[in-house]
């Protein structure tokens, strides 16, 4: 069992290794990877954009992932109690704590507005059954769907399904949960993308996507948007991926798993880049990114294809897996700091906060409050808590305190460089990314 003091952790721990990775996947798969990735690489470069982002997803994956697993797995606990544990060192811990709370607030703020658009894309998979989303105007439909209060039901059954996910049996039931969905996620996704190679003119598609324009590597802007979706899309937040390392045994080989969570998304991505670029392409529309693409785009494509609304099925209910095995992490993330912070059971916290995500998304509901909701917390709160989670742990805890957790359970000594990588090139550059948000008014 995983030590801390001599005590496995209170919520359990994974059982192996592919448990985890899954669960790690399951949190950093999510609409950053479905919506906005295949819309960004055709927009710079397409494979060209390839370059940067596979430089910046091996670099965050390596020391930015294994950051966050090794100190919770060091501090034994979550977000809350490894801030405090990484403050300790310069006799600092109260105040350690009370930083933990911003990137605590990160994972809360994205769940409320995540579970919105889940919410949506659920009602969106229930349309696709009763076959009322092809029979209708798909932005008719999301107009309607998207307003003020217009989806309270199925907001509320995302949450209540999220809420019976995280208490059944706490990890073991999060490790169940993603080692279902997650295969089914991929395996769904590759039945559409192989339904879309076969539709006439997807051919212009996959050029989009995979003929390199390499003029657009001397452009400053796809480096910066390539740093931002990669560091978005592994889901560091300086909190979720932390609460999952705090349940990780000691024998586990921290940096390879981490990789192998890089990998896993990196594939995501780029499925999602060959289900909905040849599709748009085929029928003639414009590449879009964001909800549009997802809600209104895509339905008009299906509804155009053979088959149409069993592969809307397929794809709504791909999505729904993506969604909620994030949304199961960042609820996670608050309710294990909050479990062990005010001595609550694990199930109690979760009450409190999938209610309190209720009551604040209601509000929300309106697609354009919910756009601006995740544009505050997505551009300020989170990034701001990667840089402290950052800083906290390659700095205030410092290297040979962190290297002596992320060398447990490896073969081989860890690669020479990786301190250096992570104190004086990863550290500076999850600043920048937090600058550069502010500036390009978000880059993730």
């Amino acid at each position: 069992m995983s030590k801390h003091h001599g005590k496995s952790h209170q919520n359990g721990s994974f059982q192996n290794s592919l448990g985890f990775v899954l669960a790690c996947v399951g949190s950093a798969v999510g609409m950053g990877n479905i919506w906005l990735f295949p819309y960004r690489l055709g927009q710079y470069g397409g494979a060209a954009f390839l370059i940067p982002y596979f430089i910046f997803v091996a670099l965050f994956g390596l020391v930015g992932l294994s950051a966050e697993f090794a100190v919770g797995r060091l501090a034994g606990t979550g977000t809350l109690g490894s801030y405090e544990y990484c403050w300790k060192r310069i006799n600092k811990g109260k105040l350690g704590s009370l930083l933990g709370w911003i990137p605590l607030f990160g994972s809360l703020g994205i769940a409320i507005g995540y579970s919105v658009i889940i919410g949506w894309v659920l009602r969106t998979l229930f349309a696709s059954f009763t076959g009322q989303l092809l029979a209708s105007d798909p932005s008719a439909f999301f107009g309607e769907m998207s307003t003020a209060f217009g989806n309270i039901a199925c907001h509320g059954a995302v949450i209540l399904l999220a809420f019976i996910m995280i208490v059944s049996a706490s990890t073991k039931g999060i490790e169940k949960v993603n080692k279902i969905l997650m295969p089914m996620f991929y395996v769904l996704f590759v039945i559409v993308a192989i339904r879309v190679f076969f539709l006439p003119g997807a051919a212009e598609g996959y050029k989009f996507l995979f003929v390199p324009r390499w003029e657009y590597l001397k452009q400053v802007d796809t480096w910066v948007l390539a740093m931002g979706q990669a560091f978005f899309s592994l889901s560091i937040t300086g909190s979720g991926m932390i609460v999952y390392g705090s349940y990780l045994k000691k024998d586990e080989d921290i940096p390879k798993s981490s990789i192998n969570t890089a990998v896993f998304d990196t594939l995501a991505a780029m499925l999602s880049a060959l289900v909905v670029m040849p599709a748009v392409f085929a029928f003639g529309i414009a590449p879009a990114s964001g909800p549009p693409l997802m809600f209104i785009t895509l339905p008009n494509i299906f509804a155009q294809m053979p088959l149409g609304q069993l592969f809307a099925i397929v794809f709504f209910l791909s999505v729904a897996f993506a969604g909620i095995t994030s949304l199961i992490n960042m609820f996670e993330a608050v309710c294990e700091s909050w479990q062990t912070k005010f001595k609550i059971s694990h199930t109690t916290a979760a009450a409190i906060c999938c209610i309190l995500a209720f009551v604040v998304g209601i509000f929300i509901e309106d697609g354009d409050k919910v756009g601006v909701w995740m544009d505050f917390i997505t551009i300020i709160v989170v990034p701001f808590g990667a840089l402290l989670g950052a800083f906290s742990i390659y700095y205030i805890l410092g290297w040979d305190k962190i290297k002596d957790e992320l060398v447990l359970g490896r073969e081989k000594p860890l690669p020479a460089f990786f301190g250096f990588l992570a104190k004086y090139i990863y550290v500076p550059i999850t600043a920048i990314v937090f600058v550069l948000g502010l500036v390009y008014g978000g880059i993730g």
